[in-house]
């Protein structure tokens, strides 16, 4: 991606402001979120020194350089026929499905089309027009992992859309999952609080910090544990009560027992025959329906390969 460098010296009126604020009124076409982002990836110089803090206080008269990103506009994500996705739910404002693994939920940068939206787009084709300004995600409320199976709630109309997403930013939604780990916990419960932000070196994913991060809360539970053939492996369910990117696979690799696939965040300890991705399903979601405001609740089915494993599990008492 090509970027465009634009200078500024910060003046009398920036003087002990933070980065992010200055920088949203030097830049006021650029969203404050949008800035601290560049920020956070190092795309902010002072003084010819990178600062990724958005809060670093600015003095008069610092020398400012922000490297800005030539941003195309997106085309729309183009229809497909391939919706074959188990429906859980339907109704004339909500949808709900089990998501397979290999599929990502929206268009994104490598991954034009085979999403979720692009055969939303093919069994729904009013929805292009349905929600103006949302083009890339029209019906999205939140997200799974691309390798990620299980519970996925789109809306079908912009006003469900705003429940929803009201609902999930208010956290007055419940979900749960059900992940295979490599090893068995010391303990058979827990709760991991941790901040979760962009790593330090490598900024694909995310990590454990001590700063600079947002809050982060687990609560496991191990539903079964022992071999598949000479791996100790735990089946546990993992109730989030915040919604980090990668949250799950960030906090059980944190406290020592990965997802098992998951190469991102356990490396080589998480291969195992029959692990082609990380095995995490979103087992269970409850939330207000965006009409009646009742709550109601979805469960999905286990995929096949996860539930090969599973059965493949010579249970242990410890």
């Amino acid at each position: 991606m090509n970027a465009k460098i634009l200078e500024f010296t910060a003046s009398g009126e920036h003087h002990n402001q933070r980065l992010d604020r200055v920088l949203s009124t030097l830049v006021p076409d650029s969203s404050r979120s949008f800035l601290q982002e560049l920020i956070k990836n190092g795309k902010i110089s002072v003084n010819g020194k990178t600062v990724e803090l958005p809060r670093f206080a600015v003095k008069e008269g610092m020398a400012l350089s922000i490297q800005m990103p030539d941003i195309q506009t997106p085309a729309a994500p183009e229809a497909d026929d391939n919706f074959d996705f188990e429906i859980i739910y339907e109704d004339d404002s909500m949808l709900v499905i089990n998501k397979p693994a290999g599929i990502s939920v929206h268009p994104g940068a490598g991954t034009p089309d085979g999403t979720v939206v692009n055969a939303l787009l093919g069994r729904y084709p009013h929805f292009a027009e349905l929600f103006p300004g949302v083009d890339m995600r029209p019906g999205i409320v939140h997200r799974l992992d691309k390798d990620t199976t299980g519970c996925l709630v789109i809306a079908k109309t912009p006003q469900a859309q705003f429940k929803l997403g009201e609902a999930f930013a208010n956290r007055t939604t419940s979900k749960k999952y059900r992940a295979l780990v490599r090893g068995v916990p010391s303990s058979p419960t827990g709760t991991v609080e941790t901040l979760i932000g962009r790593h330090p070196v490598n900024r694909q994913k995310m990590a454990v910090v001590d700063r600079n991060g947002k809050n982060a809360i687990s609560q496991y539970k191990v539903l079964k544990s022992g071999f598949i053939g000479k791996e100790k492996v735990s089946l546990v369910e993992v109730a989030i009560l915040t919604g980090r990117t990668h949250q799950i696979r960030v906090h059980m690799a944190h406290i020592g027992y990965p997802v098992l696939g998951d190469q991102l965040y356990g490396g080589s300890r998480t291969q195992i025959s029959g692990a082609d991705r990380q095995m995490l399903h979103a087992y269970s979601i409850e939330l207000p329906h965006p009409v009646s405001g009742k709550n109601i609740k979805f469960t999905a089915n286990i995929p096949a390969d996860f539930s090969n494993l599973l059965n493949s599990l010579q249970e242990s008492n410890k």
